[in-house]
């Protein structure tokens, strides 16, 4: 049974797309001059108690738990009422380093509801990067896995904003004499009451979250999302790509971290009234344990990057029962058609590339009502305006490749971030005329389908993780051994790229695969792991432009003729 939502705009128990044309032509999301996602949506659903919002199951695959919607306010209230005592008040930033658990939803849950504005972080940032987002932001506290507290206590003393410290899990508060402050004895003495009228009200337009993008050409920016570009506008994300239903267990794939997190586990789902999974995976992907999983706990509906599918159809998938699965989806990555058909011959699902970044929710998928082009984007989400455009904002004819825009005027769609937080030049670059400027390029077909060429500002995609240049290049300057670097992303069958580090040696240091090992070790100490190059060329010189400026392009399309893409 559905409960009575005062102040959702769509009927999340209504059809879904059936005529692409007609939906896009006619669909319009009302957004409310107030709206507060954590009670809105949470708490609007908590009103049957017994309906289902989350599935978590731990590392090994074997410890299943099931979370009502009513268990998900009581854990928010509690939090929020932690964040109350100790002094936090709307628009307040929490830096938020927790994996995928259960209580970073009573975290991020708790914060949206009282205004407080989290910032999730990724699980494996190096002491460099979390002082750079806490800095960034003028972050008031952190709540951090037990895990990573050494981490932080490095450059706890740079960052002059932070007043609390919070640590989550890894047992009592006896082993550590600090001032971190246990999440379990601070959440045993608060109230799961929580009246909405007692607190600061929210609007739609205010600040809910901010994501750092990955650094291209400069560190990374901070992108706001409002109350309803994420809360609202992530209806499109699950109910037409997704293809969600309240009966629904979707099962995006995705650090908490990552904005896909949002995109998968925590908005749009629960918009619709599905149930969304969440596996505490840690390690190296085991792709057993995963199609185990979906068998076991009855995913409907399934998001992942294509790394995941590749990995997936390099099993022997006829021993599993994919009956219970009725949609797939991808995105990050082009995803090869053989992969595609492969899966599709044992799961009898079609997977539905999506696109979109952290600046928006989904604007650009596959949708089931409509044939899909393998290897296509597809076509622009209800609600958007996208076009091929050129520098000067004129849009293109069929076929031929320029800019991936969103038209912003008269009125900006609901889904797409306002601006990066505290840097108007890079507003101002991406925010011209008419459009919003994606920043990736791409073409239109006569059918409307849109077709992804490439990042404009040379972003690696690698195993679904976004890796800006600018960011690698600058740890490897740091090793005295580089003279001057570029990196690039490099063809790889498993993970869609690699990064690859072109490298001039300083004088009196010569080529080796001793040299290049240590290369590589450095630069996992100066930014997070996943970012190091894995594989290092020796050379002379880098190609340039007439003014000094790396041609990236070139190298891209070396290791594309090298490796035969």
């Amino acid at each position: 049974m559905m409960p009575s939502f005062d102040n959702i705009p769509v009927n999340p128990d209504g059809p879904n797309m059936e005529d692409y044309e007609e939906v896009a032509r006619s669909y319009v999301l009302r957004v409310p001059e107030h709206f507060n996602y954590g009670f809105d949506v949470i708490d609007g659903w908590s009103r049957d108690r017994s309906k289902l919002a989350l599935v978590w199951v731990d590392s090994t695959g074997r410890d299943i738990r099931k979370y009502s919607f009513f268990d998900l306010k009581c854990l928010s209230n509690r939090f929020a009422n932690v964040l109350l005592e100790l002094g936090l008040e709307k628009g307040d930033r929490l830096f938020v380093m927790v994996p995928r658990v259960v209580d970073w939803y009573a975290v991020m849950l708790g914060c949206i509801k009282l205004g407080v504005i989290p910032m999730p972080a990724p699980n494996i940032l190096t002491p460099k990067d979390i002082a750079y987002r806490m800095n960034e932001a003028d972050a008031v506290a952190a709540v951090v896995w037990h895990e990573h507290l050494s981490t932080v206590d490095q450059i706890r003393d740079t960052c002059p904003s932070l007043q609390h410290l919070i640590r989550m899990g890894g047992g009592g508060a006896g082993d550590r004499d600090d001032d971190w402050v246990t999440y379990e004895s601070l959440m045993e003495g608060a109230s799961k009451h929580l009246a909405r009228q007692a607190v600061a009200p929210t609007r739609s337009d205010d600040i809910m979250l901010i994501y750092f993008t990955s650094g291209t050409t400069k560190f990374p920016k901070m992108v706001p999302h409002t109350q309803a570009s994420y809360g609202l506008g992530h209806m499109v994300t699950a109910k037409f790509w997704h293809d969600l239903k309240p009966s629904d267990l979707h099962w995006t794939l995705a650090d908490t971290g990552w904005a896909k997190a949002a995109w998968g586990k925590l908005f749009g789902q629960w918009l619709i009234g599905a149930a969304v999974m969440v596996h505490d995976a840690s390690g190296r992907f085991d792709a057993k344990t995963h199609l185990e999983l979906i068998e076991r706990c009855g995913i409907t509906t399934l998001c992942a990057p294509p790394t995941a599918y590749r990995m997936f159809v390099l099993e022997d998938l006829s021993g599993y029962d994919f009956s219970e699965l009725r949609h797939c989806c991808s995105a990050g990555e082009p995803l090869n058609p053989e992969v595609i058909k492969v899966w599709k011959q044992y799961t009898s699902v079609t997977i539905y590339d999506g696109f979109g970044q952290t600046e928006t929710v989904n604007f650009i998928a596959n949708y089931p009502c409509m044939p899909v082009k393998y290897g296509s984007m597809g076509k622009p989400a209800p609600g958007f305006l996208v076009e091929i455009i050129d520098d000067e904002g004129n849009v293109l004819p069929s076929g031929e490749e320029g800019h991936i825009a969103i038209r912003v005027k008269p009125e900006p769609p609901v889904g797409l971030f306002a601006g990066y937080w505290r840097n108007p030049e890079a507003t101002a670059e991406s925010f011209r005329g008419d459009w919003y400027y994606s920043g990736d390029k791409g073409y239109k077909d006569e059918e409307g389908y849109f077709w992804f060429v490439g990042r404009a500002d040379d972003v690696i995609n690698s195993s679904g993780y976004r890796i800006g240049p600018f960011e690698v290049e600058s740890a490897l300057q740091s090793h005295p051994a580089v003279a001057e670097s570029a990196v690039v992303g490099s063809p790889d069958p498993l993970r869609g790229l690699i990064v690859k580090a072109f490298v001039i040696l300083a004088p009196d240091h010569g080529p080796s695969e001793e040299l290049a090992k240590e290369i590589q070790e450095h630069v996992k100490t100066e930014t997070a792991p996943y970012k190091y190059p894995r594989e290092i060329e020796f050379v002379e010189e880098l190609p340039k432009t007439l003014s000094g400026k790396i041609r990236r392009v070139e190298l891209r399309t070396l290791e594309a003729q090298r490796k035969g893409e």
